[in-house]
């Protein structure tokens, strides 16, 4: 049973969002991107919710595929990193996945498998991380349309410098990807994550793969989610179980980081880096408690936090504060962490148990 920490998933907020971006590209189909277990939302939830208005669902792994299908998802499913295995290609084929082709062997599981599939090349224009060269499309191609159970259904990439529009990096690939359009030019092309279905309209080509915006982050260092028109989709929320008041001079947390400048009301709540909150958050870290925005105070530790509420007019044991969510952007406290809402959103852990509302 859980301690009363807990996340809540707005789906109506997804629901917005997802028609944000369709208002940002509307001559494209939308990939749904929910992998990492839809980034820590509840993938088989976050699908039935987009089911009726997208137009496709991306994942990483085929175990994440084939959960969406045994959910009774329909839609097309693309398997971003392709397959593993020549037993998984089997697979996937029978689950009616779309594959992505990075590397020969995976063409050559494609071949020998003799069933029906529809495959995307994924070209490589200068991240370097999965692709094949612009050099080796015209052959993967020809190698894909000479075989009868295979249809070659579109070319893709991945920017690696969209959410830094001023970096020369989206431009080089973009030249790279062209090379590519003009060899197949009678296929489908899909470009833009996130950040390029934001900031690069010229981008957007027959299919885009929102992933972060759907669930109300923002792709930007320098912009929120809610300065781009977002809507947060998780609300992480733990309950004050304890209550203390020390002196000046005394220190809170492991290893006594943090040291008390004058008498200090001090609150503990249920969460802690084995729910997902991250271990490295500093003090000062924003957290919102009885409607207004306190600090982290001491080190977090595996089950739980402290938060100075000196300034607060009442706490007591059960009043529920709010880790990111509404009132603290996620981006906030992925910022104030030196690191991304991408990683706060994915490490929630499984004891953090997800509410869904409409």
């Amino acid at each position: 049973m859980s301690r009363g920490t807990r996340a809540i998933i707005d789906l109506a907020a997804l629901r917005f969002n997802h028609q944000k971006v369709r208002q940002l590209a509307p001559n494209s189909k939308i990939w749904s991107v929910v992998k990492a277990n839809g980034y820590g939302h509840g993938a088989t939830r976050i699908a039935q919710a987009l089911a009726a208005s997208t137009d496709g669902f991306a994942v990483a792994t085929l175990d994440e595929a084939c959960e969406l299908r045994q959910a009774g998802i329909d839609k097309p499913i693309l398997l971003l990193e392709g397959t593993a295995s020549a037993g998984q290609t089997g697979v996937a084929c029978e689950e009616n996945i779309e594959l992505v082709i990075h590397n020969p062997e995976q063409l050559q599981w494609l071949v020998e498998q003799k069933k029906p599939a529809r495959v995307w090349l994924k070209i490589d224009t200068g991240m370097h991380r999965l692709g094949i060269s612009v050099a080796q499309v015209a052959e993967f191609a020809k190698q894909v349309s000479n075989q009868l159970h295979l249809t070659l259904v579109g070319i893709m990439t991945h920017l690696a410098s969209a959410d830094e529009p001023d970096n020369p990096q989206t431009d080089e690939q973009l030249a790279q990807f062209a090379q590519a359009q003009a060899l197949l030019p009678n296929v489908q092309h899909c470009i833009s994550n996130s950040a390029a279905t934001v900031s690069l309209v010229d981008t957007h080509a027959n299919w885009i793969r929102p992933g972060i915006i759907l669930y109300g982050a923002s792709p930007f260092a320098d912009k929120t989610a809610k300065q781009l028109g977002f809507k947060p989709v998780m609300s992480l929320l733990a309950p004050v179980i304890a209550v203390r008041n020390i002196d000046v001079g005394e220190k809170v947390g492991y290893g006594g980081n943090w040291t008390a400048k004058r008498p200090t009301s001090v609150a503990t709540l249920a969460i802690g880096y084995a729910d997902g909150y991250p271990r490295h958050a500093p003090n000062g870290t924003p957290v919102w408690l009885n409607g207004q925005q306190v600090e982290l105070i001491g080190r977090v530790s595996m089950d739980m936090i402290t938060v100075d509420v000196t300034d607060l007019a009442h706490v007591e044991l059960g009043d529920e504060a709010v880790l990111w969510g509404e009132q603290v952007s996620v981006d906030t406290v992925a910022s104030a962490c030196n690191t991304i809402g991408y990683e706060l959103l994915t490490r929630r852990s499984l004891r953090v148990p997800l509410q869904f509302r409409d």
